[in-house]
């Protein structure tokens, strides 16, 4: 837990920022549901901590940080009880949910591809788990309240991800300092997100789906009601 390296420190920041923020978008989701405390922080810590744990889990790093390390869970805490206090503050900003969720994705996605490539994976799957571990704790986070997961459905979200972790993984293939990298790919996936959600970009549907109308009633049923 006290790896003195630069590159050590610079993912566990970036995993307990995300955390935190992912945190707050799990916690905002079950105020809105009218989850009680104890259900606001279930959220909180699976949508801050989900993605982490199946990205350790993958490269071997057991027990996960998540688990084994008591920041996170503080993190996650402190993040569901100034949600659950001071909703109102946080539900000032514009799509609070989005907002924060935007943040969350970009740290996790540049933190889950550095993390990857430190335990010597090949660039292509690095960047993958990076996007594992960018869209996994919204994924849960969604499921939880019985909603489509947003990666599924919404406006440009995986493939933000997976365009921070293609950034990170093209710094280290031109040996460029992994800080900026990291930078560089937050800030890419972060405007991304928010502009696709300001401007409705998102990836093609099937053409030519309808939705089915039921079918129509025969004078045969109307009779078999009477």
């Amino acid at each position: 837990m006290g790896d003195p390296r630069p590159e050590a420190l610079l993912l566990l920041t970036l995993d307990l920022v995300g955390t935190f923020v992912f945190a707050i978008s799990g916690a905002t989701a079950g105020v809105n549901r009218r989850l009680d405390l104890f259900g606001i922080l279930v959220l909180s810590f699976v949508a801050g901590n989900f993605g982490g744990i199946t990205r350790d889990v993958l490269l071997g790093a057991v027990p996960p940080a998540a688990i084994s390390d008591w920041r996170y869970l503080a993190v996650s805490v402190l993040a569901g009880v100034i949600t659950f206090y001071w909703f109102s503050a946080i539900d000032k900003l514009r799509s609070a949910v989005l907002v924060f969720d935007a943040a969350g994705l970009a740290l996790f996605a540049v933190s889950g591809t550095q993390k990857a490539l430190s335990f010597g994976l090949n660039p292509v799957m690095a960047a993958l788990l990076g996007m594992l571990t960018g869209i996994g704790g919204g994924m849960m986070r969604d499921i939880l309240v019985t909603e489509i997961p947003t990666v599924l459905r919404s406006d440009i979200y995986a493939l933000a991800a997976l365009a921070a972790a293609a950034v990170v993984v093209s710094g280290q293939f031109l040996h460029i300092p992994p800080t900026a990298t990291t930078i560089v790919g937050a800030l890419l996936c972060f405007g991304l997100r928010l502009m696709a959600i300001r401007y409705g970009w998102r990836l093609p549907v099937a053409k030519g789906y309808q939705k089915r109308k039921a079918p129509a009633r025969t004078l045969k049923d109307q009779g078999d009601d009477r």
